[in-house]
């Protein structure tokens, strides 16, 4: 199916954890039947194997294999487990470019970035949270161009952070959640990613560390409107 060649081509690019003995299921078309399985509504390894099994013929004719049958769902999670997630992002990241460039006028693309939680990826036995992540999400081509893992002791702003000094979002419109929009950050300086304090104070001589960008309104300023309060209603009944 050449419809696939090219994505096919940037799966192969993956490093195979397997040993050369153990590669019987080239790793390319694995990984690209798991992703329809799961498009399907596939949730588990067996679901991935059902799928595969179901549709092995047609699979077959259509990119040309010769499957005597489907993995075992024990070989599929040992391939997926093994897999490096660095590289598995970076062809993700490629192919999601490949496709945002063809689809997208470069003067009106519109990035939003947004953290999400992993349904079920909590372990209540290890005592560990579930996992979250900060995508980019290209609003005219309708693509997650990357995402990011956000630490379990962290929030979004360093990730955020991060993200957009990996992707290039030069002359485009990129919208953020309110808790973005932090002015000082504690010992910032260039080229370092500023540590996720954003909710502490700032003192009088950090801003002087901090790049000439980063600065905003003086402190006399910041003060005034710090010291602003509400004035009660007046009482109506008298």
């Amino acid at each position: 199916m050449r419809s696939f060649d090219q994505f096919l081509a940037l799966l192969s690019e993956v490093p195979d954890p397997r040993r050369a003995e153990g590669k019987i299921y080239k790793l390319p078309y694995v990984l690209l039947f798991s992703i329809l399985a799961v498009v399907t509504g596939g949730n588990s390894f067996r679901s991935i194997q059902t799928f595969i099994k179901v549709h092995r013929r047609r699979l077959n004719a259509a990119f040309g294999l010769r499957w005597q049958r489907a993995p075992a769902h024990t070989a599929i999670r040992y391939i997926l487990q093994g897999l490096d997630p660095q590289a598995v992002e970076q062809v993700f990241r490629r192919h999601a470019a490949g496709l945002c460039d063809a689809a997208t006028d470069p003067a009106r693309r519109s990035i939003a970035l947004d953290g999400k939680t992993l349904r079920r990826s909590f372990d209540n036995f290890n005592d560990r949270k579930a996992a979250q992540l900060l995508h980019a999400f290209d609003v005219e081509a309708g693509l997650v161009l990357a995402h990011v893992d956000i630490e379990e002791k962290s929030n979004e702003i360093p990730a955020a952070q991060q993200l957009l000094g990996e992707l290039q979002v030069a002359n485009c419109i990129v919208t953020l959640d309110a808790m973005h929009c932090q002015k000082n950050f504690r010992g910032c300086r260039t080229g370092a990613r500023p540590p996720d304090r954003s909710t502490e104070g700032q003192s009088a001589n950090s801003a002087s560390k901090c790049p000439s960008r980063m600065r905003f309104a003086p402190a006399r300023q910041q003060q005034h409107h710090r010291h602003i309060r509400a004035r009660p209603a007046r009482n109506q009944d008298r």
